[in-house]
């Protein structure tokens, strides 16, 4: 992950957290039904969870409190300096690793049963790098489930609702929000053909309709983006569920 990414977040998580309200629990982005009600993951008791860019670990919490044995991992010193105080006031037990999700050297492998990001992977630019990191520290059989920006929504403009941009047009895509704003675009077959590469079995695709709301739907950090006509036409997030063999 960029430099340009890490100070970003060391600049603005503050802002985030105080603007965004994630919610404790298992959550799959904004507006997305919660795994409450997608039901993805299945029995936690005793289950090695690590969740990669776990930010304020609101979801690793929610892991917890179902019984699993956390780990978070975040690129941001300030993110994590968030997660610890909301872990101590949650009076749960979650060890937070900083390190870049692409570059899971501080994890053994076959230790995980469970291995989770929420709307992150799009920090990502090497996929292919960060979904076989993913498999050597997955157990046999363990499984991987992501939620990202779908990629049909950076095509649409949110106000004409008129495509903007060719789909085809990958890679890094930065914008100028409270400094230097860098994500990485990414196809669904490049999504689903590293899985492949990587040695993943794909299980179950997700496009959740946001036009059925959710609890968590409002004062997000960027409200304009959630809160739009295009929500009605094309998903907002892509969810995927994949398993080591």
């Amino acid at each position: 992950m960029s430099k340009e990414i890490k100070k970003w977040w060391e600049d603005n998580s503050k802002t985030f957290q105080e603007e965004s309200k994630v919610p404790i629990g298992i959550t799959y982005g904004p507006a997305v039904p919660t795994e409450n009600k997608l039901k993805l993951i299945g029995n936690l008791k005793g289950k090695n969870v690590l969740e990669i860019g776990c930010g304020g670990a609101q979801c690793g919490i929610g892991f917890a409190k179902r019984g699993a044995n956390v780990i978070g991992i975040d690129l941001s010193k300030e993110q994590l300096k968030y997660a610890k105080s909301l872990i101590e006031k949650n009076k749960v037990k979650i060890k937070l690793l900083q390190g870049d999700m692409v570059n899971l050297h501080q994890i053994k492998s076959n230790s995980q049963d469970i291995v989770f990001s929420s709307w992150a992977l799009f920090y990502i630019s090497d996929l292919k790098k960060c979904f076989k990191g993913v498999y050597r520290v997955l157990k046999k059989k363990g499984i991987f489930v992501f939620s990202t920006n779908h990629p049909f929504w950076k095509i649409i403009d949110s106000k004409t609702l008129r495509i903007k941009k060719c789909y085809y047009k990958n890679g890094r895509y930065e914008t100028c929000y409270k400094g230097t704003y860098v994500s990485y675009y990414h196809l669904i077959s490049e999504l689903v053909n590293n899985l492949i590469s990587a040695g993943f079995i794909l299980e179950r695709i997700e496009e959740p309709d946001q036009r059925i709301k959710d609890k968590y739907t409002s004062k997000e950090i960027v409200p304009e983006n959630y809160k739009i006509k295009a929500m009605k036409f094309v998903p907002r997030t892509i969810i995927f569920k994949a398993r080591k063999i």
